[in-house]
């Protein structure tokens, strides 16, 4: 089975975990795959190879062959893979050695178990929706699609800005706010969360359009099926905006109008069995602790 590996940098105090992680895939006999820019982190770390693994910097490297693709990191360096992963249907698991981790669930403590479970085959795919962001200028080329939200901000002022929102043709609103989020089920424990969305079950096939502090009160998030296509059209008293894929920025303006999408494929999450999400929530969000005491 060959493996990937993706990471960014990470703090000192987790280097004994990704060195036992690193050592037990190669106990294991995974032939390793490892984004170059992590592989250089990982020996200024002083992490140790039994021997000097392949490595890989586009999605091209990646996807000849690569059966599982590991994510070092938290949510947000998981977020990163999707542009290396495309449409490959490469499965991904995220080890979490960041903060909050509703994506990378794996803790740092269950790693020899998440390894044991990809040799044993016993875990489960969660396939999760992504969503495309279609304009003339073809903003974003081929990674034009996000797995958490895309979202429309203002850039540079502190006015507000004016977002036109259709849905399948029929107008819905204009937003006058700093912003507006459409977030897919996975995202909606995110940014769309923290603006007051509501938290979506993954697989209920549906899209959050939430504004960023909207100038009236009364406009409150709305959820709408992801079979639906939403047009955007902004304006301002400043030129540019900024979109944004997950973490990834672009600067737009006036002109440019946005057509929002279900992409045609879909990002494979691993899990395992006793992993769900009301009980992922249950705990991140620590449902049910009484803090009185």
């Amino acid at each position: 089975m060959k493996t990937a590996i993706y990471g960014r940098q990470f703090d000192a105090a987790v280097t004994p975990y990704v060195q036992k992680f690193i050592s037990l895939l190669e106990e294991k006999r995974f032939p390793l795959l490892i984004y170059d820019k992590f592989y250089e982190q990982l020996k200024i770390a002083g992490i140790q190879f039994t021997s000097k693994p392949k490595v890989f910097n586009d999605h091209k490297g990646l996807q000849k062959s690569t059966d599982y693709l590991f994510s070092i990191g938290g949510d947000g360096t998981l977020l990163d893979t999707i542009t290396l992963v495309r449409d490959s249907q490469i499965p991904v698991m995220g080890i979490n050695v960041g903060r909050l981790g509703f994506l990378s669930s794996i803790s740092k403590e269950a790693i020899e178990m998440a390894i044991n479970n990809i040799v044993e085959k016993n875990f489960l795919l969660d396939p999760r929706t992504l969503v495309k962001l279609d304009t003339e200028k073809g903003l974003f080329g081929e990674t034009n699609y996000a797995l958490n939200e895309i979202t429309i901000h203002k850039k540079d002022t502190a006015s507000m800005i004016v977002i036109h929102t259709y849905i399948d043709g029929e107008y819905l609103n204009s937003y006058w706010a700093d912003g507006l989020i459409i977030s897919t089920p996975t995202g909606s424990t995110g940014y769309s969360l923290s603006c007051g969305g509501p938290i979506v079950v993954p697989g209920t096939e549906n899209f959050v359009l939430t504004p960023i502090a909207p100038h009236n009160l009364n406009v409150r998030p709305i959820v709408v099926p992801d079979t639906s296509t939403i047009k955007l059209k902004v304006e301002g008293r400043n030129q540019f905006f900024l979109v944004t894929l997950d973490s990834r920025s672009e600067t737009i303006d006036s002109s440019t109008e946005m057509i929002i999408s279900r992409s045609s494929f879909k990002i494979n999450l691993i899990k395992s069995h006793d992993q769900n999400f009301f009980k992922t929530i249950r705990n991140k969000l620590m449902w049910g602790i009484d803090k009185r005491n």
